[in-house]
């Protein structure tokens, strides 16, 4: 069944998310701050491009949107242009932003008061999981609600869950970068001991990938850190920003994060090395600096 659908941000995310869309065969009216970059998506998909979120979400069923974070998806989705002014009663919006679940909940009693749902569905996989539609969704919201949005977000994704009540979405996104802060550290250092042991770091690597040392990060992202390019995937600018979130939550549930807390500092490095839109596999970049400056 298709539908008539709009789809908010068109970034390195939202820009293939919502073509999947489109190629589905859905009704796809976009919206996006560079009104060139949605012109350029609808001369592609042969969508609408409207003028404000509102227009945007006018009329149609369901409303997706991916932005920045916290303040974007206020901006996109409050006042009178923004989304829900243009959203009727019954209608759904699934936000894949990574914000914090306090943004989730707010935005989805706001919804509540005009009889929209509100759903929290931030992705995994990176620009490549949404090229390929192959993102996985964590998604957190009413479980009828979920049920029935389900069979068109699997136009971009291969796993999509319900983990709770609206902001477990994004609770469960927040897990994601604590584990994988945890693995792209470890996975720089084992290439920085490597190099100082005298090793091949990509001979090592192509042993030790094949035991209970592999991971996603090693597959995708070693030989590329080995080769120092780091222009590969999700910027170190937003990951800062990610778990900044997971810290905040973090104070406000008791949990103990040494080592998510450790590499957020380390991606502070990278940053002042002028790294903020490398990706975040440049955690071998303040090692190897260290290394160089005491040699």
């Amino acid at each position: 069944m298709t539908s008539n659908v709009a789809f908010i941000g068109l970034g390195v995310m939202g820009y293939p998310m919502a073509g999947h869309l489109a190629s589905a065969g859905h009704a796809v009216r976009v919206y996006n701050r560079t009104r060139e970059r949605a012109e350029a998506w609808a001369q592609t998909y042969r969508g609408e491009v409207a003028d404000t979120p509102a227009a945007a979400a006018s009329g149609c069923d369901l409303v997706f949107c991916c932005v920045g974070n916290d303040d974007d998806l206020r901006q996109v989705t409050l006042g009178n242009e923004g989304a829900f002014t243009g959203m009727t009663a019954g209608s759904v919006f699934v936000d894949h932003t990574t914000t914090s679940a306090r943004v989730a909940r707010s935005l989805a009693a706001v919804c509540a008061e005009h009889g929209i749902t509100f759903v929290d569905a931030p992705v995994s996989g990176g620009q490549a999981g949404a090229e390929n539609g192959q993102l996985t969704v964590m998604m957190g919201g009413d479980a009828a609600t979920i049920e029935k949005v389900g069979p068109v977000i699997d136009c971009y994704a291969k796993m999509r869950a319900r983990l709770g009540d609206v902001g477990s979405g994004q609770l469960a996104k927040m897990v994601n970068q604590v584990c994988l802060a945890g693995a792209i550290q470890g996975l720089a250092e084992g290439i920085h001991f490597a190099k100082q042991a005298g090793l091949d770091p990509a001979e090592v690597i192509e042993v030790i990938s094949k035991g209970a040392a592999q991971s996603w990060q090693m597959d995708n992202r070693a030989a590329t850190m080995i080769a120092d390019k780091f222009d590969y995937g999700f910027a170190v600018d937003w990951m800062r920003k990610d778990l900044g979130y997971v810290m905040e939550e973090a104070r406000n549930n008791g949990a103990r994060l040494p080592v998510a807390a450790l590499v957020d500092q380390f991606y502070a490095e990278v940053q002042a090395m002028g790294g903020g839109r490398w990706d975040t596999s440049s955690l071998l970049k303040p090692l190897e600096s260290f290394r160089e400056t005491h040699d």
